[in-house]
């Protein structure tokens, strides 16, 4: 059994602690919202795979208060990465092993200069999750993280598969840390994409309207080009099957109902979107390899926009203002 810090547990990672939990680690949460109600009664979880309830557990609203441990998840949005590095070193031995469990590209290579790229992996979780009331998560379907070390070190990925097959979590091995950012990638910018710039859509509206889904696959077709160029530049022999990964990747969101993206669960409640990490981050590294992505680009602009509209951060006209114009038709 092994300690393990959860930093940044909201659904995602209070799902996947939970899961450690159960399977007899000690797992400490770095909680917020959700704080009180855990310390008061504990943390529950409604599964597909099962419901359970794990009625005291460690939650503390300061890393100091976790102490070190053998493990950090990090699962904290993209948006507070340059947040991480406070929060997670308090809870570091010189072995520490940190897994960045967060949407992106780009991420691990901040953890790896800060801490070192020997002890970093990143993992990519192919989840339905969201979460309730407070202290409450839904698990909804699917659950695999795909996962790599950011040396690629076989050893390294090994001792964390384990730890997560472990607490019956499926996993795998990507070919390597880069394709597997990139296949997550994947799906992430098409239906995170135009679930926002749709105006806050669910999966189901996108798969529906045949505008939207061609954009989507466009979108798809696109990511996969620049991965493969990616993996390139990097002398991987690793490559994203083009065709493969569009049919299973909408295979697998015909099954999910109409789902919520995390973006747009951001984007209705007025939070801050993982825009950069998610859209802006693989746009430049296309644009940086020569390719041109338009529809990424334009996905992009577009969330990029909307976001900066609902968080009030850029005015939009009013009534009023139309009213006192001259309009040309």
């Amino acid at each position: 059994m092994v300690t393990i810090a959860v930093i940044g547990a909201g659904a995602v990672g209070g799902y996947y602690g939970a899961r450690l939990a159960q399977a007899g680690h000690d797992v400490r949460f770095l909680l917020r919202r959700d704080l009180e109600a855990v310390r008061t009664n504990g943390l529950r979880v409604y599964s597909r795979d099962g419901d359970f309830h794990l009625p005291s557990i460690t939650a503390a609203s300061r890393p100091e208060e976790l102490g070190t441990v053998d493990w950090v998840i990090c699962s904290l949005k993209a948006t507070a990465l340059e947040q991480a590095r406070e929060l997670v070193e308090p809870c570091l031995r010189e072995d520490t092993r940190i897994l960045a469990l967060m949407n992106g590209l780009g991420v691990e290579a901040r953890f790896a200069e800060w801490f070192g790229a020997q002890r970093v992996f990143g993992g990519m979780a192919f989840v339905c999750i969201n979460r309730g009331e407070p202290g409450v998560i839904h698990h909804l379907d699917y659950g695999r993280i795909s996962l790599g070390n950011v040396l690629d070190d076989a050893r390294e990925n090994a001792h964390l598969d384990e730890l997560l097959r472990g607490a019956n979590i499926e996993t795998v091995v990507a070919p390597n840390l880069r394709y597997a950012r990139w296949e997550k990638l994947c799906w992430n910018v098409p239906f995170n994409g135009l679930s926002v710039a749709g105006g806050g859509i669910g999966t189901q509206t996108i798969l529906r309207d045949r505008e939207l889904r061609t954009t989507a696959e466009t979108a798809m077709r696109e990511v996969v080009a620049a991965g493969n160029a990616d993996l390139s530049a990097a002398n991987s022999t690793s490559r994203l099957d083009v065709d493969e990964v569009v049919a299973r990747m909408f295979s697998l969101t015909e099954t999910m109902g109409d789902y919520r993206t995390s973006m747009v669960i951001d984007y209705v409640n007025g939070a801050e979107l993982e825009v950069e990490a998610i859209l802006g981050n693989p746009v430049r590294r296309a644009r940086e390899l020569g390719l041109a992505v338009p529809t990424m680009s334009a996905l992009h602009g577009l969330v990029a926009n909307a976001d900066r509209v609902r968080r009030g951060l850029q005015r939009t006209l009013t009534p009023a203002e139309l009213a006192q114009s001259p309009s040309v038709v």
